[in-house]
Parts: C-alpha cells; sequence; structure tokens
C-alpha cells in the first residue's frame, strides 16, 4: 500500500502524545508501561530509524511508480479514443442499416397489402408464366426506373438495364444484353421494344469524355465504346456546342445507334420486316421531367441495302 510522506510526522505525534495505546498489564509501572507501548509500537528501541528510511523508501518507490502509471495513461488514450469512435462509427452504421431494411420491409409489406392481396387474381395468373407487350432497355442509373416513370405493371414489360441503355451489334458476341434480347424476342415473342435514354447520363458522359486514338482501359470504358458511332455523330453535328450541350444530343443520338444495332440480329430484323415488331426509341430529362418517344422503322423500296432507317411517330409529354 501506498504511504504518503505525511504520514511520517502524524506516526512521531501518534508516538509521542498517544494515551489510547492500552498498557500490556496494568499492573506494570507507568514508566515500564510507557516503553512497552513504545516497543509494542516500534517493534524494538533501534528500529525506529529502520522504519523511517522504510518509509521514505516506499514513498519514493511509490512516486516512481505513479510517474509510470501517470506516463503510461498519457500514451494509451490516443488508440483507445481511436477504438471507442471506431465502435462508435460501427454502431451507427449498423443502425442505419437496419433502418434501410427496416423501411423495405414496410414497403414490401404495404405492396404485399395495397397491391397483391387486393389483385391476388392477376399475380395468381404471372406465376403460371409472362407475356408482356414490351422488352425495355433502360439505364442503370437510380434515376430511371422505367416502372415508376411509365408506370409498368409487373408482367407488363421484361426489363434489361445496363449502363447508358447501349445495345452492342450482333457481331460483338454474347452480353447479358443480347441474351436477355434472345429471350424477350424468341421466347416471350414481345411486340416492342423500348430503348430509353436519359438526361445527364454518365455513361455518355465517359464516352464524350474518351479521346479517338487511346483504347478505353477501364471496363465502363470499354462497356460504352459501343456507343462510339453516336460519339462520332455527335462531334461531326454539334461541334461548336460545349461539351454539355454535346453530351445531350449525344444522349440521343446513342438511343438511335442502339436502335440501328437491334437491326443487326438476323431474328430481329425479319420479325420488324414482318411487322412482327417495332422498335422504338425514348428520351427521358429528368430536369424538367419531360419524355420523348419515336418510332424507327425500314423504308421501303430502299435500294441501299445497308440497312437505312427512318423514324416515325415522335411524340412529347410534357
Amino acid at each position: 500500500m501506498a504511504v504518503p510522506l505525511s504520514s511520517f510526522s502524524l506516526s512521531k505525534n501518534t508516538l509521542s502524545n498517544s494515551s489510547s495505546i492500552p498498557a500490556s498489564n496494568p499492573s506494570l509501572d507507568p514508566s515500564k508501561a510507557s516503553v512497552l507501548r513504545t516497543q509494542n509500537v516500534l517493534g524494538s528501541k533501534g528500529n525506529s530509524g529502520g522504519i523511517e528510511q522504510t518509509q521514505l523508501r516506499l514513498c519514493g518507490a511509490n512516486l516512481k511508480t505513479n510517474s509510470d502509471l501517470k506516463l503510461q495513461a498519457s500514451r494509451e488514450p490516443a488508440g483507445v479514443t481511436k477504438e471507442l469512435k471506431s465502435d462508435k462509427s460501427e454502431r451507427m452504421a449498423g443502425v442505419e442499416h437496419v433502418d434501410l431494411f427496416n423501411e423495405m420491409k414496410q414497403r414490401f409489406l404495404s405492396f404485399k397489402k395495397h397491391k397483391y392481396m387486393k389483385d391476388l387474381e392477376h399475380y395468381e395468373k404471372l406465376a403460371k408464366g409472362q407475356a408482356p407487350k414490351f422488352m425495355v432497355i433502360a439505364c442503370a442509373d437510380s434515376r430511371v426506373c422505367p416502372s415508376s416513370i411509365l408506370g409498368f405493371q409487373p408482367g407488363e414489360a421484361f426489363v434489361v438495364r445496363n449502363v447508358a441503355n447501349m445495345v452492342p451489334p450482333h457481331e460483338n458476341g454474347p452480353s447479358e444484353t443480347n441474351a436477355a434480347l434472345e429471350f424477350a424476342v424468341n421466347s416471350l415473342k414481345v411486340e416492342n421494344i423500348l430503348v430509353i435514354g436519359h438526361s445527364c447520363c454518365g455513361g455518355i458522359r465517359a464516352l464524350m469524355s474518351m479521346h479517338d486514338d487511346v483504347e478505353p482501359s477501364s471496363l465502363i470504358g470499354s462497356w460504352v465504346s459501343v456507343g462510339m458511332d453516336a460519339r462520332v455523330k455527335t462531334k461531326a453535328a454539334a461541334h461548336l456546342l460545349n461539351f454539355d450541350q454535346q453530351c445531350k444530343h449525344c444522349e440521343k443520338e446513342s438511343v438511335n445507334c442502339s436502335l440501328v444495332n437491334l437491326l443487326s440480329y438476323p431474328w430481329v430484323e425479319e420479325k420488324v420486316r414482318n411487322g412482327e415488331l417495332n422498335i422504338h426509341g425514348g428520351y427521358y430529362d429528368f430536369v424538367d421531367c419531360s419524355f420523348e418517344k419515336w418510332t424507327l422503322y425500314k423504308e421501303k423500296n430502299m435500294k441501299d441495302k445497308s440497312g437505312k432507317v427512318a423514324v416515325k411517330d415522335r411524340a412529347f409529354w410534357f
């Protein structure tokens, strides 16, 4: 136990003035009793100096220990504080994660109660199969949800989404987009394909930022290079416009390039030629909430076999 320096003087006062310590034997001579009291406390007459030295050594050792403890304590809080902050951040992230899924749960339960259960017969039919009239190819951008924008209900549209709503040409080989295209056209027998572009598209901005003589090194660059024809046409037609305006022009031009690429698939081209399938372009501007729609078709009596196409039925919804 640590002994403070002040305890030594207190001990001496206690030794000299104490009258409360009883004698070992009341019948002894008072002077002897006093000596005995002193011996009982000190242990022996000659040990008082040793006790004083021991107390000083204890005090010195205690001071060194306290100093070491203080030094160690001063070194530790940074790591401890960092760990506490990290634990707090993890707890907060965990709470936020739970809150997000609680909200998602409530949305699902609301859908089940107000839509699924109220139209149970329809959903029971969907459980047996689907027969959508539309295939929709849209951008993966979180602000561009075809079902929310155009009101598609379950079973009405077969939807595939990718960066910048690109359709690669047939000769590029397999991709998730043309795999979905094949299934929609040949198995589901959709009657319409709608490719939807949109404003402020990051994929188109990446395409327009590419250099002509540099091969794309990123996955995004490799993918959006599918729309290189749209970039070339935009640079030719809108070279006097600023970069943002060029991007907006390319957002629409890339939709047309995707529509033309659709015709590179033999089974799509055949159905379009026979009137069994229609292909449409769309452009959603979420800055002013407007929608532009048009239909692509092959002109009749064309001598050129390169596959020139024309636009009809253009409409603006605002």
